[in-house]
């Protein structure tokens, strides 16, 4: 029998993000994944109150985090990984896949050569197919590129968290047009989150969809009927073509190029210089406008 977490999902309104916790409702023990740092881009400010309020639940339900989860450097929010981490004793995760993304930002930021492209931010990093325990709860690691090149699934039992790989499905799937994005990699990630039992439960990373409320969660069985971009099983072609063709008319993620120097950091600002301080830098006319 599949063993079926408790799933606690946290919505990050500014961002879009959604943060969750899962955890064995037999022995108490439980995971987070992709936190969020909340960030004031006008004001160049950091705060932790998304990631207080993770903090808050799991210590008032009882819950021992043995993980910090990350699915894939963010484009869109600034990582909390680091901080629960500090505050919860537990290691922090991520795909192995990473190494790729810093060292094709590494020349985008045009970081110094010390900069460390070997995923050694993270206390841990997954390969495809590995599998670990949160308590009772096995937890499987799928490889999942086409949104970035390091993204991951992690699959606890009968919840499967898909990060931005699949939207809502009313919204479709996420986009592949960033650097080291595929599309083709993508529809064929999509198509093994597909395989998995149609019960699964999916959980995503992120919901844009004007004129309802937020939501978080569907089965495999939902997709596969009402996913508005796999809804009739397209073809590899008539998938890409859709995606490809919705990418071309989508600005960059306001927050990209702040967010990728803190994410292939882990989490991490950048080393402060000689006033104390941390500084993010822009690098000019590097992408087209859009």
């Amino acid at each position: 029998m599949t063993k079926s977490p408790v799933v606690k999902s946290f919505w990050d309104e500014p961002t879009g993000s959604w943060q969750y916790v899962f955890h064995d409702p037999v022995t108490m023990k439980g995971a987070i994944v992709d936190p969020v740092m909340n960030y004031d881009a006008n004001a160049g400010a950091t705060a932790m109150t998304s990631a207080q309020e993770i903090l808050d639940y799991v210590r008032a339900a009882g819950i021992e985090v043995v993980w910090i989860l990350d699915t894939h450097p963010h484009a869109d929010h600034f990582s909390a990984a680091p901080w629960l981490s500090e505050q919860l004793g537990a290691p922090t995760a991520i795909g192995d896949h990473v190494t790729e993304v810093q060292a094709l930002w590494k020349g985008i930021y045009n970081l110094p050569d010390s900069f460390p492209t070997d995923g050694s931010q993270w206390d841990r990093l997954f390969a495809d197919g590995e599998e670990f325990m949160v308590g009772e709860v096995p937890v499987k690691v799928m490889s999942s590129p086409g949104h970035t090149l390091a993204s991951i699934t992690y699959v606890a039992g009968d919840a499967a968290f898909v990060h931005d790989t699949l939207m809502m499905p009313d919204s479709g799937s996420s986009r592949a047009d960033f650097p080291g994005g595929s599309s083709k990699a993508l529809y064929d990630s999509i198509q093994a989150i597909l395989a998995l039992p149609d019960e699964t439960r999916v959980f995503v990373g992120h919901d844009y969809a004007p004129g309802r409320e937020a939501q978080c969660e569907a089965t495999v069985a939902e997709h596969k009927a009402t996913n508005i971009h796999l809804k009739g099983a397209p073809t590899e072609a008539e998938y890409r073509a859709v995606r490809d063709a919705r990418d071309a008319t989508l600005p960059l993620p306001k927050l990209m190029l702040a967010a990728l120097q803190i994410n292939i950091r882990g989490g991490r600002k950048p080393e402060a210089e000689d006033n104390g301080r941390s500084y993010l830098k822009i690098p000019l006319d590097y992408f087209e406008p859009r």
